[in-house]
């Protein structure tokens, strides 16, 4: 497993991906896990600076998604968490806290659903757990929405890729091999949510792709769980919204 320093963090290869990672601050180990088509800035930029202060932020970027280029195999969330514990290895990492934003909540969900032992606090955000978590609407493309990214939110999507991605112009095409994990994903059982015994923070914006009814069904099922709703806040502002800053910085040094 071979590391190598880039110019704003290092890069270390796990399980054939030249995987991005900054490690911010010190103390007690906290992942950071970015949204979907997202970068490390745009998922956390406004919240890592003060969140390094108490902790060792490590921040990632997962396959396709900033530095870190796509390689030739299917994005899945067993993969994406396996590239996880593989970087907690290569750090000598034997448990850490995980926050995950959208899809990095999804891959954070998986690592601790096959992983239980290397978690110690999950902050789960913006994050849905079954095919029904999210409001109709956001799988129907033809629908206009509130709750959907709007044309900024997708050109700045596009901006932080150009900027830094290994391949600029894959942008779409890895777009379009991202749909699947919302078209095909299935989530976990209520065992497998019930089996996690992690002090667990749910974060949902009021105005967010998942469903509130949801979000409660959920804290329900997971063993020690809170739920924060934020005000007026669509899915893609969660984590930049005012409150959430706040609210993570209670439940992680609680």
């Amino acid at each position: 497993m071979a590391t190598t320093t880039g110019t704003e963090g290092a890069y270390v290869t796990v399980n054939g991906l030249r995987m991005y990672y900054e490690i911010h601050g010190s103390g007690r180990p906290l992942i950071l896990l970015h949204g979907g088509m997202l970068t490390i800035d745009l998922s956390f930029g406004r919240v890592l600076p003060a969140l390094a202060e108490q902790h060792q932020a490590i921040a990632v970027e997962l396959q396709g998604h900033g530095h870190t280029g796509d390689i030739d195999r299917p994005l899945q969330l067993d993969l994406l968490a396996d590239d996880v514990v593989a970087l907690m290895d290569h750090l000598g990492l034997e448990r850490a806290d995980l926050c995950g934003f959208s899809l990095g909540g999804l891959v954070a969900t998986e690592l601790v659903v096959r992983h239980p032992e290397r978690v110690d606090r999950l902050v789960l955000a913006a994050t849905h757990f079954r095919p029904d978590g999210y409001h109709p609407e956001i799988l129907d493309p033809r629908q206009d929405s509130p709750r959907l990214p709007t044309a900024a939110d997708f050109a700045e999507m596009q901006q932080a890729y150009a900027a830094v991605a290994p391949d600029p112009g894959h942008f779409e095409a890895f777009l379009e091999k991202a749909q699947p994990l919302v078209s095909d994903f299935r989530g976990w059982s209520d065992e497998q949510l019930r089996a996690i015994t992690a002090p667990t923070l749910l974060v949902i914006g009021d105005t967010d792709f998942v469903r509130r009814e949801h979000a409660d069904a959920i804290q329900a099922l997971l063993p020690d769980a809170r739920l924060v709703v934020l005000p007026d806040c669509t899915h893609m502002a969660v984590t930049r919204h005012a409150d959430v800053l706040g609210v993570l910085q209670e439940f992680l040094d609680r």
